[in-house]
């Protein structure tokens, strides 16, 4: 029982999923992070499907950049569009940790998501579906949101509130640590033996940068940062699945 509700409290959080509602509280939290990683599963399969279908390459690649939003009901794109507002307002660490916290949207954080989209798009356009293509992205689309929730548990946090803090100070991060750093190699390496190691290789640098950006400029990380990687992170994987194909190597 406790095992559905720490995935129904996952699905709750990060999706727009209809699941089951429990009250959050200690039992069903400590391992939400490790359940993150299921909701990838969830968008491969339909991104699989789209790809599958015979429609016209256009409303695939359509179909390719909305699957995650549809999915995860924007939630990380929030996060990615405070967090483009914050960087781009050039102001002290409590300046940008207060743009975070602000609900409205800037002409930065409007002037990024267009961008991201258009960009995102434009590769989907580039990506051949094949089921070695279908099975690699899934795969991408769940170790960036194993890198996320191994950040939550691992990385400093930027304040003492917040969906990161929560989530961080219920979670059991010693076990959350080992159980998505387990998941993450094993994920990487199915994701070599599909050829795919420039997509492993970019979600690795994009980690790496949130890491140095988020204590440099933050202190530390939050839900909007968490975001903002996760969004980061896929951008970067596409295009290099893009670069694989158009290399010849898939």
């Amino acid at each position: 029982m406790i095992v559905l509700q720490t995935i129904a409290v996952a699905f709750a959080m990060f999706s727009a999923i209809p699941v089951p509602q429990f009250e959050w509280n200690e039992k069903n939290m400590r391992y939400a992070m490790c359940a993150f990683p299921l909701i990838g599963i969830v968008i491969g399969a339909v991104w699989y499907v789209c790809g599958a279908l015979p429609l016209p390459g256009l409303v695939r690649a359509a179909g390719f950049a909305l699957v995650p939003v549809w999915i995860t009901g924007g939630i990380h794109l929030d996060g990615y569009a405070d967090t483009c507002d914050a960087l781009s307002s050039y102001g002290d660490r409590e300046k940008k940790l207060e743009i975070l916290k602000d609900p409205h949207c800037g002409a930065f954080a409007v002037i990024r998501l267009c961008s991201y989209f258009l960009a995102y798009f434009a590769l989907c356009t580039c990506v051949q579906f094949t089921p070695r293509v279908g099975a690699l992205w899934t795969l991408a689309l769940v170790l960036e949101r194993t890198l996320s929730g191994y950040a939550v548990a691992a990385f400093p946090m930027a304040k003492n509130t917040g969906l990161a803090h929560t989530f961080a100070t219920a979670a059991d991060k010693t076990t959350v640590r080992r159980v998505l750093t387990v998941l993450a190699v094993v994920l990487a390496a199915g994701m070599m033996f599909l050829r795919g190691w420039a997509l492993v290789l970019a979600a690795l640098a994009v980690l790496f940068y949130y890491n140095k950006m988020s204590a440099k400029q933050f202190g530390g990380i939050t839900g909007d940062l968490a975001g903002w990687f996760l969004q980061k992170a896929e951008l970067w994987m596409l295009a290099a699945l893009a670069a694989c194909q158009w290399g010849g190597l898939l």
